[in-house]
């Protein structure tokens, strides 16, 4: 019987993948590093979002950070599978952070651990960081990995080792390379929900000309592809994208209009950033051969975070 570990499930991916494993009625350990207190109003927040036939996931507090603590947690829990999402999040610290390298060595322990406890199958959460952008149009099979931080870098790293690992222990392993996402309780700094946040405060939103396209997808649909990836018998990368690119300028006048303040809109009221490059997308065709799609077009999604937000406040 499945038994799935989730690492990183009360980050933006983590909800939303474990809340869907759960409805499966999948045996579901999620796993936070925040205080006991934290876990136990996890647990209440997820119980009050399934469905009644829902298995309720079983909750550890713990730091992988620290070394030998995953010893302790995949020995109790003996995961068949494992989704791996933890990583250091904070925008924007984390495309130059040393806690990098950090959760690079920690994630290492943890596959020596999973393989110790028997696992069959590892998945792990990459970046579009990891290609080389001048590619513009990221393609699984033939764009050139050549990650331009440290970020990009400490993730391709733990690619390789995952595959190598996996090779040599019998494991199943799957690398899903995030592009762009957005959705209900994304970070407030990001795109999507500075411009909805001002928008709804009755203030100015401000940006870029928002001429880059790039590839955006809803943190649901992201999550799903990852749960898609556990149940595969591929092994490999997958990139986790729309291949759909958009302008940015389209998503901000988009979320003005449906916010219904397009008078607050600014657009070319901020520099754009050096480097930024003009297209960044990827194809998603392993992905779509397990049968995977998504379910949120952008214009509804968009809608719904709206919904989301404005309910938050």
């Amino acid at each position: 019987m499945k038994r799935v570990l989730v690492t990183g499930a009360t980050g933006f991916i983590g909800r939303p993948a474990v809340r869907q494993l759960a409805a499966r009625g999948i045996e579901v350990h999620a796993v936070t590093r925040g205080a006991s207190a934290d876990a136990a109003d996890a647990a209440d927040a997820f119980a009050a979002s399934l469905p009644p036939d829902a298995r309720p996931p079983e909750w550890h507090t713990i730091d992988l950070l620290s070394p030998g603590l995953e010893r302790e947690l995949f020995e109790s829990v003996r995961p068949t599978h494992w989704l791996h999402l933890a990583w250091v999040t904070q925008n924007p610290q984390y495309w130059t952070s040393g806690d990098n390298l950090d959760w690079l060595a920690a994630s290492t322990r943890c596959l020596a651990a999973f393989a110790a406890c028997g696992g069959e199958r590892v998945v792990g959460a990459g970046t579009c960081a990891e290609y080389d952008w001048q590619a513009g149009w990221c393609l699984e099979r033939t764009t050139r990995c050549e990650p331009a931080t440290l970020y990009g870098a400490a993730k391709r790293s733990l690619s390789i080792v995952q595959q190598a690992w996996c090779r040599q222990h019998s494991i199943g392993q799957a690398w899903g390379r995030v592009f762009h996402l957005y959705g209900p309780g994304e970070a407030p700094g990001r795109l999507v929900p500075s411009v909805i946040h001002a928008l709804l405060e009755g203030q100015p939103a401000r940006c870029t000309d928002g001429r880059q396209q790039r590839d955006l997808l809803h943190v649901d649909d992201v999550a799903s592809a990852f749960v898609a990836m556990l149940d595969a018998s591929h092994d490999g990368p997958f990139n986790i994208a729309s291949a759909q690119p958009v302008e940015l300028a389209v998503v901000a006048r988009t979320l003005a209009e449906l916010a219904g303040r397009p008078d607050l809109l600014q657009l070319g009221a901020l520099p754009s950033r050096a480097g930024d490059p003009p297209l960044l997308c990827g194809d998603n065709d392993v992905l779509r051969g397990l049968g995977w799609q998504p379910a949120h077009p952008l214009s509804d999604g968009l809608r719904a975070t709206i919904d989301w937000w404005r309910a938050a406040r």
